[in-house]
């Protein structure tokens, strides 16, 4: 038998359809291009990498979540979370008021509601996090919901674990979300501990061998604490001893991240997306009940933060968090600070920042000096000349690796949370950013900036142009993987 022949036969019309289906199913010019260079000048591994990577599973609904209320309820419940916002907002404060189309656009996308009355406090790095996470388990009473992309079975894990046991002897009720990928070394260890003690534990999207690569590919990055349907914690953070700088260990790498404990209404809704992930990871079908959430008007908190939560994933209709960071940059007047690990912006987000500092706002970015994959890295790198051209100061810190996701607008809105600002935040990957509609958050948010700019070294633009040309060039080949990172 031919076997060249028959591999022909075989792989021509693979092509073909793998071709049509990437045509028809890749959302954006670029990345649809990507993949097709892939797939034809790549035999069979660039139809692999596309069928593992490239298909479109938001319009595909593969990770569509269990519905937590039936038809009627949802109608009536959206109706009145829609006329609640909007009374917000007509009485809000200005920093909501002059941002009311972002407001309406979450309202839109996802019914997610604009809420007063919440007390939010920022929390830089585990240092700070992990004692106010640790008091708020501490004085549970009902339920605590857990959702992490890495929780390690290290000393800040393993003093977690101990409290949550304890609490589950108290009657807690105690639910865990980890993601299969980024917390597997507490497979076998911690997770059946927790289940050992009556603690309910789920992975999220479990890595099987067929289909490891798409497995692998579509992971849960949140970052969700939900204490009594009240007390709640989101941000960059995750459960590491790594989050955590020790004054008794000075050779370990420096670690500047950046979370919110949030205390209000807005708890509602990182409820109702811990729920849906439940949901869509464990065999039970939870409803979102009373017990489980505090009405809009039970919260009276002085400070009175507004807050609005903006998630997406593969389960949701459309890139929610990448159009609230379009939107919110769009609305800007004066200045945009932004600080992101991984900076792969794509078009839209680069048009966008270019537009703002071409406009003459004040556009700062801060990265870390090395990311910590170099291939990601180099994709970065291949993005900062044409963004510095439009005005854009870029910033590398220096002091050790910056893991925050966040961006303050004008002193007036700050967005804390777990995205990215890469394509896999905006298209592959679960994730959730809180937006708080408040000056004094903003301000200090803006000062936690640039008091981290004080460790970071700015960008000469011609120097950065004048580097070698085999630098650039593996930048700008990082850069074609881009669509793909």
């Amino acid at each position: 038998m031919n076997w060249i022949l028959l591999s022909q036969i075989i792989y021509l019309p693979l092509l073909t359809f793998t071709c049509m289906r990437i045509i028809y199913d890749t959302r954006g010019t670029t990345k649809t291009l990507a993949y097709l260079l892939a797939a034809v000048f790549l035999p069979f591994i660039g139809i692999i990498v596309y069928f593992s990577f490239g298909i479109n599973y938001r319009k595909h609904k593969m990770y569509a979540n269990k519905s937590l209320l039936d038809t009627k309820q949802k109608e009536t419940l959206q109706k009145e979370i829609i006329a609640h916002s909007r009374e917000i907002l007509a009485n809000g404060n200005e920093p909501v008021q002059s941002r009311a189309e972002l407001v309406n656009l979450l309202l839109k996308d996802t019914t997610s509601p604009l809420t007063n009355n919440n007390k939010v406090e920022l929390l830089l790095n585990g240092e700070k996090k992990f004692p106010e996470v640790l008091k708020a388990i501490e004085n549970a009473k009902h339920h605590i919901h857990i959702e992490y992309y890495i929780f390690r079975d290290d000393e800040i894990g393993n003093t977690i674990e101990k409290l949550l046991l304890k609490k589950a002897k108290e009657g807690v009720k105690i639910r865990f979300i980890y993601d299969d990928y980024g917390s597997s070394e507490i497979r076998k260890t911690l997770s059946n501990r927790l289940r050992e003690a009556g603690i309910e534990a789920v992975p999220f999207y479990k890595i099987k061998l067929i289909a490891f690569a798409n497995r692998l590919n579509y992971r849960n990055h949140r970052k969700i604490i939900v204490i009594d349907g009240k007390i709640g914690f989101v941000g960059g953070i995750n459960v590491s001893d790594n989050y955590i700088n020790k004054e008794n260990t000075p050779d370990k790498v420096y670690w500047r991240d950046t979370h919110l404990r949030i205390e209000g209404p807005a708890i509602t809704y990182l409820q109702y997306l811990f729920l849906s992930d439940w949901n869509s990871c464990s065999e039970q079908n939870l409803l979102l009940q009373k017990d489980m959430y505090a009405s809009f008007d039970s919260f009276t908190h002085t400070d009175n933060k507004l807050v609005q939560i903006a998630a997406s994933g593969p389960d949701s209709n459309s890139p929610t968090i990448l159009y609230s960071i379009l939107q919110a940059i769009y609305l800007a007047e004066e200045e945009i600070l932004i600080t992101t690990p991984y900076f792969i912006p794509g078009e839209s987000m680069l048009d966008a920042l270019n537009i703002a500092a071409m406009s003459g706002l004040n556009v700062k970015l801060l990265v870390p000096y090395e990311s910590d994959t170099m291939l990601t890295n180099a994709a970065s790198r291949a993005y900062y000349r044409e963004i510095l051209n439009a005005g854009v100061e870029i910033y590398r810190y220096k002091k050790g690796f910056v893991h925050a996701k966040t961006i303050v607008t004008d002193k007036k809105i700050a967005i804390v949370g777990t995205a990215n600002m890469d394509t896999r935040s905006y298209e592959l990957n679960f994730e959730v950013n809180a937006i708080v509609y408040d000056e004094e958050i903003a301000k200090e948010l803006s000062e936690v900036f640039y008091n981290d700019l004080k460790d970071a070294e700015k960008i000469d633009k011609q120097s950065w142009i004048d580097r070698p040309w085999y630098i650039k060039l593996i930048d700008k080949i990082a850069k074609l993987l881009s669509p793909m990172l």
